[in-house]
């Protein structure tokens, strides 16, 4: 579970008679995260963001070595890769390249996830606990907010 310049690609699994793909429900495209803390993370966005857990499997040292979740048609896969990892914040405290690269005013990475309901998603984002990088902004087709996890 990379989260710098990596991109993984699968196959699409082919059944055991013939040559017809089987039938896949998952999104083309899954984001693959990296918590330093990945159980809480599982549980943090479901409650902030209303993301479905789907599977949670734990290392024997109980990490989570593998977590998905759903949110619409939407999928992501999230970890903790190693008991060494360490996310973006924490790397900007001992790192002064990582603390200037992260100043900038926009998502350097993140996950965009439409909602039918900014208002309401935004308030339950900021129950939840997460930072707010910029208040609700109406555009054209939609509406975004950039935040994080605090």
């Amino acid at each position: 579970m990379l989260t710098d310049e990596w991109v993984m690609f699968q196959r699409v699994p082919k059944c055991c008679e013939g040559d017809a793909p089987m039938e896949d429900s998952n999104p083309q495209v899954i984001p693959m995260i990296a918590y330093k803390d990945g159980t809480a993370a599982l549980d943090w966005l479901a409650k902030a963001f209303g993301f479905v857990e789907v599977e949670r499997i734990l290392g024997d040292d109980g990490r989570l070595s593998h977590g998905e979740m759903t949110v619409g048609t939407g999928r992501i896969m999230l970890a903790t890769p190693t008991p060494a990892y360490e996310g973006p914040r924490e790397h900007r405290t001992h790192c002064e390249r990582a603390l200037e690269w992260s100043k900038v005013p926009w998502v350097i990475d993140g996950v965009l996830v439409y909602v039918d309901d900014l208002d309401a998603h935004f308030k339950g984002a900021v129950a939840a606990g997460a930072v707010i990088l910029s208040n609700p902004e109406r555009r054209i087709p939609g509406a975004t907010v950039p935040c994080r996890r605090s």
